[in-house]
């Protein structure tokens, strides 16, 4: 049983003191796979309590799994905690409800509509660059002020609700995600949790409610703004368009009341956690590699002078796009996907029997040196200059911040194109520097989070 030397390894990163700002990850965040990739191997079997899991870092073989053809490798049955916080959203919906959502959703962040979201991203940036007009010379915590940024940007777009309500399901949806980190490796025995509730049990139903409740709440608003006749329809934004599948008269397109909840949820963390996440390691990096930051604001004021940025001109970011990448790389948001086999497989030169789980650890393979080079541990955004197929020697499994084949996330380029919007606003009013006072202790929580915030220091242009 494999969870003990986990937990012990953990604990003795805990216990150390802060890491130096080097960007070596893997280590830190996950020493276990750390260890044994040295110990082991690229692909190797593990016990999580009754569980076996294979590791697998070859991105031919990761390929394979992500791509799913034969429908071999479904995504695994999430635990209590995680039910809690995405129900039956599209990241963990099977089958023909799945499809469904899927189909919704895809529709809902298609490059016409999100060139439609692009001004509510402005107006959500310049009332954040507006609060920080009192920190200019000063110290600003940047990760929490993305945190209340994507919360803002999720509320305008996508539900057409005030950033109070955002704020209080996110808030909901964070404290069950802290339950999560907390339990992940504890062993519970099936079915005993019907009968025997911790105080976390407890807490997490609690806080599902909540959140039930205030989704409920929009929902009312949305039928009720059509049946009085203030509204026309339900609205094309993410919100509107679950509404209207809610009301469809096809029973095969039709989404339950707690389908909408569902994915409702699944897009308020996935959207809020990803981008803050993203936005606030790019700009740890940009702060501390000035010649880079120096490098997009001149492409961004070559582009947009003064003026807010054009979704013709988000596109033509090449400097930018290549400082997201490499962000991406070092510390992409999530770090570990899983998948489960029902029957007996043969993948690559390995035949796996029924129930084991095939996890793909996306932190090492983004910090693997004999994918990236020796330099992988370094911040080289030119690695990306000529696209992600040339940098990784076209192995696509090889960059893997926002999944790969037909589960990948549906949202990666709401979160991409917020990021870009940000970081730009940023560049043309701000010079930013670290602050002595930053402390860097990369964490897991549900997405990769600095510990102790970002602290930067704030000049303006």
């Amino acid at each position: 049983m494999e969870i003990p030397k986990i937990m012990n390894m953990r604990n003795e990163v805990l216990k150390s003191s802060p890491m130096e700002l080097s960007h070596q990850l893997l280590p830190r965040v996950q020493p276990h796979i750390y260890s044994w990739i040295k110990l082991y191997g690229k692909n190797f079997l593990c016990w999580y309590g009754p569980q076996a899991q294979l590791m697998v870092t070859e991105p031919e073989l990761i390929k394979e799994v992500l791509s799913n053809r034969d429908g071999d490798y479904p995504k695994i049955q999430f635990d209590a905690y995680m039910k809690k916080l995405l129900g039956n959203g599209t990241v963990t919906a099977q089958g023909e409800n799945w499809v469904n959502l899927r189909k919704l959703s895809n529709h809902a962040f298609h490059a016409e509509c999100l060139k439609g979201m692009i001004p509510a991203m402005i107006t959500s940036v310049e009332m954040m660059l507006e609060r920080w007009r009192h920190h200019d010379g000063k110290e600003i915590e940047v990760f929490q002020e993305f945190k209340v940024l994507a919360s803002e940007i999720i509320s305008r777009t996508a539900f057409g609700s005030s950033y109070l309500e955002g704020e209080q399901i996110i808030d909901m949806l964070t404290k069950i995600a802290h339950l999560i980190s907390k339990n992940r490796y504890k062993i519970r025995i099936p079915g005993v949790g019907k009968f025997v509730k911790t105080c976390d049990d407890v807490e997490s139903e609690k806080l599902e409610q909540g959140i039930r409740n205030c989704i409920l709440n929009m929902i009312k608003k949305r039928e009720e703004s059509v049946i009085t006749g203030r509204l026309e329809s339900y609205g094309n934004d993410f919100l509107g368009l679950l509404v209207k599948a809610n009301h469809d008269a096809d029973k095969r397109m039709k989404l339950s009341v707690d389908d909408v909840i569902d994915e409702c949820k699944t897009f308020y963390v996935g959207g809020h956690e990803t981008t803050t996440s993203l936005l606030a390691w790019t700009v740890l990096l940009l702060a501390i590699h000035m010649d880079w930051q120096d490098k997009a604001r001149k492409e961004v004021v070559e582009l947009f002078g003064k003026q807010n940025p054009t979704p013709d001109g988000i596109s033509r970011l090449k400097i930018m796009c290549m400082i997201v990448n490499e962000s991406l790389r070092l510390y992409p948001p999530v770090v570990n996907l899983a998948r489960q086999i029902h029957d007996k497989v043969v993948l690559g030169n390995l035949i796996l029997p029924a129930k084991v789980q095939v996890s793909i650890p996306i932190l090492a393979i983004h910090h693997d040196p004999q994918i990236w080079g020796e330099d992988v541990d370094l911040f080289k955004p030119k690695r990306f200059a000529q696209g992600v197929a040339k940098a990784t020697n076209n192995n696509i499994a090889a960059f893997l911040p926002f999944g790969l084949g037909p589960r990948n996330c549906v949202g990666s380029n709401f979160a991409v194109t917020e990021a870009k919007i940000a970081l730009s606003m940023i560049l043309q009013h701000y010079r930013f520097t670290l602050s002595p006072t930053y402390v860097h202790s990369p964490a897991y929580l549900l997405t990769m989070n600095p510990k102790h915030g970002i602290q930067v220091k704030l000049q303006a242009l």
